[in-house]
């Protein structure tokens, strides 16, 4: 926990109500987000039971399997929800499409940092080209305008839509385990959120705990913060009623129903179960006539649904008062540039699906390479992250003030027109700025910072010393001044000016280059062979 949100917590349990740690929203809100409330059967590994699922407060749509065990029910309610998807998906692609520009350069990094025969470094996108490579999808040369964006109660619920996907991806439509035509589709879909999921600043799927918890601090435990109703009580409490005395009450499952995927015991053994039993009876009733369309299965499987939209409304009314409370903050600056990354990855992939052969399911597991390339990815991505969050936010950037890591400052001096020879002997121009403080700097000598004014440009820490009022950082610049000889104004610093640097840098990761997927060497299990569909991809696997 950092020293601001520890003592954002402290002071939440004080006053009373929750404490902002953000002053602007870190992540994308679309204008019409697809809200997902799935529930599972307890006792079974991840079988569907119920969920409600749409794109307005006013507006949703009721998933029910009256009996989770029947595999023809789990199916088809896999088949409507990819119905749901499907359609925001086609309604994204048909949003129109905007051109991309060509990938930067491959960034090579130092020769001390290439192993002999690598080979360069990923290209400058952060390597997501060879990542999106990995995972089978395709460069395209537009960009969709529009991404569908899931939005799911808690983690747990996005772990529900990462196995689904998982389940579902792999089903064959002819054959003895034949499913509907969209049941695969939805599970290739469903794991591409999953999967981006993974990538740090990415809207694509959002677990509504995790968002809130980003941009606000409560004076319970981040225990009790997974819990939708507690968390949304801290930062949003009735009027008359603290944080803590709301959250108590968001606690009894008989006002609040858990946000699931898991029921509440006390419901299942009140209510659904004697609702399920009534439907097999009902069902075993009609079987013995004949099937002849009893009127009892179908008020039995009306009272199944009812009594979940019972225990699904609560928090599907939460979900939409949190994206509510989350779209009343400002977006952040760099909040568009990563939803254009979520955007141009779903048109990739939508390429790819759309390919004349119609593209393979995501593999179960990465390859060496593949998986060294996107593990390469998240940690270049969270580099990023972390700094666009500094840069967008002095709230989060005092917390880097706090520890030493970020110091804010007056410029004192300026020596604009310095130039020095570099390693070569040529000429560049390298101006000083001597900048005053009174923060902690914790930062030594050698060390590069960036200033959230001046993205871009690097200041390389030269000399530290104390001084009558603080402490004087002498910083080497480079970066942002364009190729002449005298730097163009504006470009560096000029004395009186306040700026606010960090150690977190825009662009402070590179790669190291890694061998061709053919080219995996033997100490990783050689070169993966090709993949060929086989009986046991089909065969049941809920887990």
């Amino acid at each position: 926990m950092s020293a601001i949100g520890a003592y954002a917590r402290a002071r939440a349990a004080a006053v009373g109500v929750a404490q902002p740690v953000a002053s602007v929203r870190h992540l994308h809100l679309a204008d019409a987000p697809l809200v997902l409330v799935p529930l599972t059967m307890a006792g079974e590994a991840n079988a569907p039971l119920a969920a409600m699922v749409g794109t307005a407060v006013d507006r949703p749509v009721l998933l029910v399997v009256p009996q989770p065990r029947d595999r023809s029910r789990r199916f088809r309610f896999a088949d409507e929800l990819a119905a749901v998807l499907l359609a925001e998906v086609a309604r994204c692609a048909g949003a129109g499409s905007e051109p991309v520009k060509p990938p930067k350069a491959a960034r090579t990094p130092p020769a001390a940092a290439i192993e002999p025969g690598a080979g360069a470094g990923p290209p400058d996108d952060g390597g997501q080209a060879a990542a999106a490579a990995a995972v089978g999808e395709l460069a395209e040369v537009t960009r969709f305008l529009d991404a569908p964006q899931l939005l799911v109660p808690n983690v747990a619920g996005a772990d529900f839509v990462r196995l689904f996907g998982r389940s579902t991806r792999f089903r064959s439509t002819v054959g003895e385990y034949a499913v509907p035509a969209g049941v695969p589709l939805l599970g290739r879909w469903l794991t591409f959120l999953a999967q981006r999921a993974e990538h740090p600043g990415s809207s694509a799927l959002m677990a509504m705990t995790e968002a809130l918890a980003k941009h606000w601090a409560t004076g319970q435990s981040a225990l009790e913060d997974a819990n939708l109703a507690a968390l949304m009580a801290w930062i949003d409490p009735p009027p008359g009623l603290s944080g803590a005395e709301a959250a108590r009450l968001a606690e009894d499952p008989a006002r609040w129903p858990p946000a699931g995927p898991t029921t509440d015991p006390g419901f299942d053994n009140r209510v659904l179960a004697p609702a399920i039993r009534a439907y097999d009876e009902a069902v075993a009733q009609e079987a013995a006539g004949g099937g002849t369309g009893d009127a009892r299965v179908v008020v039995a499987e009306a009272a199944v649904a009812e009594a979940l939209r019972g225990h699904l409304e609560p928090t599907w009314q939460l979900m939409w008062r949190a994206v509510d409370l989350l779209r009343a903050l400002p977006a952040g600056a760099s909040v568009g540039r990563r939803w254009e990354q979520d955007r141009a990855r779903f048109s990739s992939y939508f390429a790819y699906l759309s390919a004349e052969d119609g593209g393979l399911p995501q593999a179960r597991r990465d390859g060496a390479v593949a998986a060294a390339r996107r593990l390469a990815v998240l940690e270049r991505e969270l580099a990023a992250y972390e700094a666009d969050q500094a840069f967008d936010d002095p709230l989060v950037l005092a917390n880097q003030r706090v520890t030493g890591e970020a110091f804010v400052g007056r410029v004192v001096g300026v020596d604009r027109d310095r130039r020095i020879a570099n390693s070569r002997g040529t000429l560049v121009t390298r101006p000083l700025a001597e900048v005053l403080t009174v923060d902690p700097v914790r930062l030594a000598v050698g060390a590069k910072v960036e200033s959230p004014a001046r993205r871009g440009q690097l200041g390389e820490i030269v000399d530290l010393r104390p001084a009558a009022d603080g402490l004087l950082v002498t910083l080497e610049l480079s970066g942002g001044m364009g190729r002449s000889k005298v730097p163009p104004p504006g470009s560096v610093p000029v004395e009186g000016e306040v700026l606010s640097y960090t150690s977190l840098l825009s662009d402070g990761m590179f790669s190291a280059g890694l061998p061709a997927p053919e080219d995996t060497p033997w100490t990783h299990g050689g070169p993966p062979g090709p993949y060929e569909p086989t009986e046991d991809d089909v065969r049941e696997r809920w887990e």
